[in-house]
């Protein structure tokens, strides 16, 4: 409700008997209108519009999403002149993204009456900027920090401007940039029309009105109740270790259609981004760190619906605009209240019915109860799923899938088939056999891990088990060939997945088919070892004590586990006679390092075949890998990038 000074609210009867057509705006802008489909004003474009019109100062309290773009966007394309020839316009946002939505919105509004706005921002040709403007732009939307730029230049000339707007003032405040805001707003001039949006009003920005505002009008719509009415806000209890595995476990649950996953710091937005990836998720991450060609790469697949999950920082995620975007995921919960509701007013738009879900780890529980107690925001917690949770929602995901694939009338003879199947004794046998072999490559292949990638079977076609298969193949072959060279495998001891006991046999011995191995290896342990009969016909002899013994292998990687460090070069000729280097990390045993998913990702990562990495030796708090001097750099990059229960590891160069 529009008040002056003080506040009251409208009730939605009183805002929705309003419409476009009272506005006084002119025919063309409403023509304008009515080509982007608005029927209805919003309840922020109700209160907002006539105040503008009258040329009064105006804060305005509304949150992302309520179409206050088109509550200022609608003003200026009525009160610009079209025929000036300099900018009379200037509008402030955080980032480059929401300076192009904008930029948009208004050319859509203004296109009828000849209203061009200019897009200024960092990152982008000073001189494209200039000339975009010089070609007859009357607004400017720009970024503080290159809109300062060009004021300090005289590159971009603003002695015309009479009216200014700071769109999510909130949020640029907290960017920190009030003191490019405040030299630009002191280089205007003074005989202007100050318009202020944000969804929370902090105290410094009632420091900014107070200091550059006369007599404002304060528009509000919802008090301090910020948070949109249609969001349903949740919460999952952490322990703050392992977060991205808790994260797939609520998404396994709550199974959201897209989402944007917030984070606290860039490195997050990779790691989480890359977690999903490996679970069987469409993500991809941004951050500051991208170019702006791939940001609209990223951007243009969200909002096309070609993106499960868009993986953002903050700063990253403003101007977002995704009209269907149905949760809101806080992987890191933010330091600052006004963050979460910008974060949250990302869901739940134009009326439609949204979720925000944060992981609170122990340190967010104070900023979790402020929240509840500043913005009067209800929260509903709950417990992560357990094993039997877990399964259930596997069991209905595979349910789904099913009922979809088979929605079509089946023959009579097969429906007659099934009726019988379902009578027999062993019906329950039969129907499991074939749901096996439906749901996984072959029905011998250990499931897939529950958590990890229940999202391949909830819109798998018959396409990827096909694939599935195929790569089963494969893989058997590679298997066969292995046994073709009588290659050992490790065996785990005790049950610790960490602990191998057996080294590859060398190639040179594997290669010969004498029954009696050549005294230099296995001699040593058994000088005549008589031939038998159990020998020759085992294929891959179990490891023993006397395979501690044998020569170190070049061709493939040897792994052990190990209480003390022993002294020896790092640089070393492998098998290819290429030189290797040893790397240190800072994790072990305890820390709860694998050395099987240890090696699976760095392979992944690096591309490199398992061969080419060199022996691995495990204590209980450090760990050594030799590799090739060739792939050093790709080595160290990719151990750089893995992450155990939450934490990254640290890779160094072993010293000597």
């Amino acid at each position: 409700m529009t008040t002056h000074p003080s506040e009251s609210i409208a009730s939605p009867s009183e805002l929705l008997s309003t419409n476009f057509n009272e506005m006084s705006l002119s025919s063309e802008v409403l023509q304008a209108i009515a080509q982007m489909g608005f029927e209805l004003p919003t309840p922020v474009q109700t209160e907002a519009i006539p105040v503008i019109m009258s040329g009064s100062d105006m804060i305005a309290m509304a949150q992302t999403g309520t179409g206050k773009t088109a509550a200022f966007g609608i003003p200026l394309a009525e009160k610009l002149d079209p025929k000036g020839n300099c900018v009379q316009a200037l509008v402030l946002v955080p980032t480059r993204e929401l300076a192009l939505q904008v930029t948009r919105e208004i050319t859509a509004i203004g296109v009828v009456r000849g209203i061009r706005p200019a897009a200024v921002y960092g990152g982008a040709s000073f001189t494209t900027q200039v000339s975009e403007v010089s070609s007859g732009a009357q607004v400017v939307v720009g970024t503080p920090g290159r809109v300062l730029d060009h004021m300090r230049r005289g590159t971009i000339k603003f002695s015309g401007v009479h009216k200014l707007v700071l769109d999510e003032a909130d949020e640029m405040l907290s960017m920190g940039f009030e003191k490019e805001i405040s030299e630009i707003i002191e280089g205007l001039p003074s005989k202007r029309q100050t318009l202020l949006f944000s969804a929370t009003i902090p105290s410094d920005i009632q420091r900014l009105a107070q200091r550059y505002m006369g007599e404002p009008t304060v528009v509000s719509l919802s008090g301090d109740d910020v948070a949109a009415k249609e969001i349903e806000h949740y919460v999952y209890l952490v322990s703050g270790q392992g977060r991205t595995k808790d994260l797939l476990r609520v998404i396994g649950v709550e199974r959201p259609d897209n989402a944007i996953v917030f984070c606290n710091t860039r490195e997050e937005t990779q790691t989480v981004a890359r977690a999903l990836k490996t679970a069987g998720f469409d993500a991809e991450w941004i951050n500051s760190d991208l170019s702006q060609s791939e940001r609209e790469r990223v951007m243009s697949l969200m909002r096309a619906g070609n993106l499960k999950f868009l993986v953002a920082t903050d700063v990253a995620a403003r101007g977002i605009d995704i009209s269907l975007l149905g949760h809101v995921i806080n992987y890191t919960f933010p330091e600052s209240l006004e963050v979460y509701i910008h974060r949250t007013g990302r869901t739940g738009r134009m009326g439609r019915r949204g979720a925000a879900i944060s992981l609170i780890a122990p340190q967010d529980i104070g900023n979790l109860y402020y929240l509840r107690l500043t913005y009067k925001i209800r929260t509903i917690e709950k417990q992560l799923p357990d094993e039997r949770q877990e399964q259930l929602a596997i069991e209905f995901t595979r349910f789904d899938a099913l009922r979809g694939s088979f929605s079509r009338r089946t023959p009579d003879d097969f429906t007659k088939l099934a009726r019988r199947v379902s009578q027999s004794i062993h019906g329950e046998a039969i129907l499991a056999g074939l749901l096996a072999e439906r749901f996984f490559a072959n029905a011998e292949q250990t499931p897939l891990p529950r958590t990890a990638h229940w999202v391949d079977e909830v819109t798998a076609p018959k396409e990827r088990f096909a694939q599935a298969r195929e790569a089963a193949k494969v893989e058997q072959s590679e298997d066969d060939a292995a046994r073709g060279r009588r290659r050992k495998r490790p065996v785990r001891v005790s049950g610790d997945d960490d602990v191998l006991t057996s080294a590859p046999k060398p190639r040179s011995l594997e290669a010969k088919a004498e029954p009696y191995p050549p005294p230099s290896v296995e001699a040593k342990a058994e000088p005549n070892p008589p031939p038998s009969v159990e020998a020759k016909a085992e294929p891959n002899p179990l490891p023993s004590v006397e395979a501690k013994a044998e020569p170190e292998t070049k061709d493939a990687p040897q792994f052990e586990e190990s209480s003390e460090f022993e002294g020896e070069d790092r640089e070393v000729a492998g098998g290819s006679g290429e030189p290797e280097r040893e790397i240190y990390i800072d994790a072990g045993r305890k820390d709860g390092v694998r050395i099987s998913q240890l090696m699976k990702d760095l392979v992944d990562s690096t591309g490199l075949p398992r061969s080419s990495v060199g022996r691995v030796r495990m204590m209980g708090r450090a760990t050594f890998i030799k590799v090739p001097l060739s792939a050093f750099d790709a080595v160290m990059a990719a151990l750089g990038r893995i992450e155990v229960d939450g934490r990254k590891l640290r890779a160094e160069p072993a010293k000597e």
